[in-house]
């Protein structure tokens, strides 16, 4: 376990590099100026200058390159020419919003997957596995977007039933005060229950809406894994055996088939972090999706080279707790790495 660990961090490291080498470099091939992109058109030549100047944009790329790995890992993160605030205060405001909403929505994808997916492959059967087929197609096809709009039409306007597209808490709740910036992590560490199921009311339709496509891709990978693994040759000696059906999936089936369902999920956290910008707009979820769209357009470098290492980050740490949750279910991919 500890090979395996230390080999996929070894990884991590790299892919994190080429994060911040892929970020700097995307955005200074860019067309545009970002000084004159600040001041604006009427700006004259030399304040544009002074300002590259501060900007430091004057500088060798690779000193360039330097200054933003270094600044980066002792925690100055820039400042936002386009908003005049610091980066680190503008993201610490708006990444935990984003982060809740992809972890929910994440949660959503994970559990409603496999929970059909089980029931599907164990209990064969018109209802059991045709229901978890259509939803699948579902969730693939429809644009989450478009979900979304529909959701809030049906389940705001129409039933009543869930909050309007007002933010993570309604207008005059506080919202908690804690050490994650996640409200319902932090409602629940004050022991404010109430507060807690308010944020969680907000989260719902979000995060089913920015889940939706996930949960299609997860469905349909676990079922058909199921399936395969069911037909294996092991399965059909241990029923021949005398083992019972419900023996046999937990113990054989499920263990075998969940494994390439563990590595994708991974896979699906870091684009749930990346991704949910359309899905913040539909419901004016105060997230960094519209910061960091902001500063695409502004060739804002600091804050979407930052939103980029930490979505980075945090995606590099959820492929390697899967990767090593998938090692301690399966002793053979711990085996295969030290080899």
């Amino acid at each position: 376990m500890i090979r395996i660990a230390a080999s996929r961090l070894a990884t991590s490291l790299i892919a994190l590099l080429g994060a911040a080498l892929f970020a700097f470099i995307a955005l200074r091939v860019a067309p545009g100026d970002a000084a004159r992109l600040v001041l604006g058109p009427f700006a004259t030549d030399e304040a544009v200058q002074a300002l590259r100047v501060k900007m430091g944009l004057d500088d060798p790329l690779p000193v360039q390159f330097w200054h933003y790995l270094t600044s980066f890992v002792s925690g100055d993160w820039g400042w936002s020419y386009s908003l005049g605030q610091s980066v680190r205060d503008l993201l610490g405001e708006r990444f935990p919003a984003t982060l809740e909403l992809g972890l929910y929505a994440f949660l959503f994808a994970l559990v409603a997957a496999v929970s059909l997916a089980v029931i599907g492959a164990f209990r064969r059967g018109l209802l059991s596995d045709g229901v978890p087929r259509a939803l699948s197609v579902f969730a693939l096809a429809v644009p989450q977007f478009w979900f979304g709009i529909v959701a809030l039409i049906i389940g705001f306007e129409m039933l009543g039933l869930f909050p309007g597209p007002s933010g993570r808490l309604p207008p005059g709740v506080t919202a908690p005060a804690g050490p994650t910036g996640l409200y319902t992590i932090d409602a629940l560490l004050a022991g404010d229950l109430a507060t807690f199921a308010t944020a969680l009311h907000y989260l719902a339709l979000p995060a089913i809406t920015l889940g939706l496509l996930p949960f299609g891709f997860l469905l349909r990978l676990l079922r058909a894994n199921l399936l395969d693994v069911a037909g294996e040759p092991f399965v059909l000696v241990a029923r021949a055996q005398g083992q019972s059906h419900f023996r046999v999936f937990l113990r054989y089936v499920l263990p075998n088939a969940i494994i390439p369902t563990l590595m994708a999920s991974g896979l699906i956290l870091g684009q749930l972090l990346a991704g949910s910008v359309l899905v913040e707009r539909v419901f004016n979820w105060p997230g960094a999706g519209s910061l960091v769209t902001q500063g695409l357009l502004q060739q804002d470098y600091s804050v979407v080279q930052t939103f980029i290492l930490l979505s980075a980050f945090i995606y590099i740490l959820a492929n390697l707790f899967v990767d090593l949750l998938a090692a301690a279910i399966d002793p053979r991919i711990a085996r295969g790495a030290g080899q």
